[in-house]
């Protein structure tokens, strides 16, 4: 899954993706570079981040949605707006990846099940303006997988195939450098949940903490986390993960591969439809 965020203050390009011309050439890029899916959000949610409009997210993404999925290519909307989703789906989109996992808007699910496409639900406990206030875990595995279960019972409830529903254990969302680490390291907890895993780790800020500067101790900017990031794309790709979603294709496409030649069938043939 390439990222294009149409928005003016992503952590990872601080909005070179913004005007919906660039983001549709990027878009077009990643998915020649060999994306399955492009990722269109106009919603920033790093930490601390404020929320736009309704009316400014749509202003957003409605246009680059539309170009790229006229283009013949599988887009998928990042948001946590029913309204947002629902006008997506009208204009290509084929997939809702909702950081929210149904939780900050009640109308998501139920745009979910009517249009009948795949869903992405996320680990999430609160918008990002205050996000890192709720990252407090008994056990941060054990407590993820809890939640995800109960994101999954809900999406069910609401009559979402199981068949359609992907679950990403959230890095960075009410989480510390620590807790992601451990979430990747007991990655195949989350896999065994039963349902395709998708994990976004891509030039995120534990990366950057993990590769300062040793003299000066500054964390390493994010478009110096990608070789990183295709690292862990590899081990992502061995733990059984479903997808990767990533802010450069080439390095983590190579990195996929190289875990499938290494005897692993990528995501143990858990896929949505």
């Amino acid at each position: 899954m390439g990222v294009v965020n149409v928005t003016p203050d992503s952590f990872s390009d601080g909005g070179r993706w913004f005007e919906p011309g660039d983001a549709v050439t990027q878009g077009l890029r990643l998915a020649a570079q060999g994306a399955d899916l492009v990722d269109v959000g106009g919603e920033s949610t790093r930490p601390g981040a404020e929320r736009p409009s309704v009316e400014e997210e749509l202003r957003r993404v409605l246009p680059v949605v539309r170009e790229l999925a006229a283009a013949g290519v599988t887009v998928s909307i990042d948001t946590m707006r029913a309204d947002v989703a629902a006008q997506s789906l009208d204009n290509g989109a084929s997939l809702v990846n909702d950081v929210s996992g149904g939780r900050a808007d009640p109308g998501m699910l139920g745009v979910v099940a009517d249009a009948e496409v795949p869903v992405v639900l996320m680990h999430w406990r609160g918008h990002s303006a205050h996000m890192q206030e709720l990252a407090e875990y008994e056990d941060v595995v054990d407590d993820v997988r809890r939640e995800l279960l109960a994101r999954l019972d809900k999406a069910l409830e609401a009559g979402i195939a199981r068949d359609r529903i992907a679950i990403d254990p959230g890095l960075g969302f009410a989480k510390t450098g620590d807790h992601n680490w451990t979430l990747l390291a007991h990655l195949r907890e989350i896999v065994d949940l039963g349902s395709p895993v998708l994990v976004a780790a891509s030039r995120k800020a534990f990366l950057g903490r993990l590769l300062a500067d040793p003299t000066t101790g500054e964390d390493r900017p994010p478009d110096g986390r990608d070789a990183a990031t295709a690292v862990l794309s590899t081990m992502i790709a061995l733990a059984g993960a479903w997808c990767v979603r990533v802010h450069e294709v080439p390095a983590s496409l190579d990195a996929v591969r190289l875990a499938t030649r290494w005897g692993i069938e990528v995501g143990e043939g858990r896929s949505v439809t």
